[in-house]
């Protein structure tokens, strides 16, 4: 009857180092956005950079920490 291990919540973060933190993908991805604008001023070129880079950040800011969390509990079973 250890509810204090039950009621721990898995962090998928805390197994990834600083640069692959959520705040680093964050920063990471609009810097690149951001600077593709600055550089080149045409929109077309900034939505084709766009569209790879916020995948990447969708995939490992919503669906990577799911994924972990999902087999941190079929793991458990």
């Amino acid at each position: 009857m250890n509810k204090s291990v039950e009621t721990e919540k898995f962090n998928p973060w805390n197994y990834k180092p600083w640069w692959c933190q959520p705040w680093s993908i964050l920063l990471t991805g609009i810097t690149i956005i951001s600077s593709s604008w600055l550089i080149f001023r045409t929109i077309w070129l900034t939505v084709i950079i766009s569209i790879p880079i916020l995948t990447w950040m969708g995939f490992f800011l919503i669906v990577w920490p799911k994924l972990m969390a999902e087999s941190k509990i079929s793991n458990k079973v």
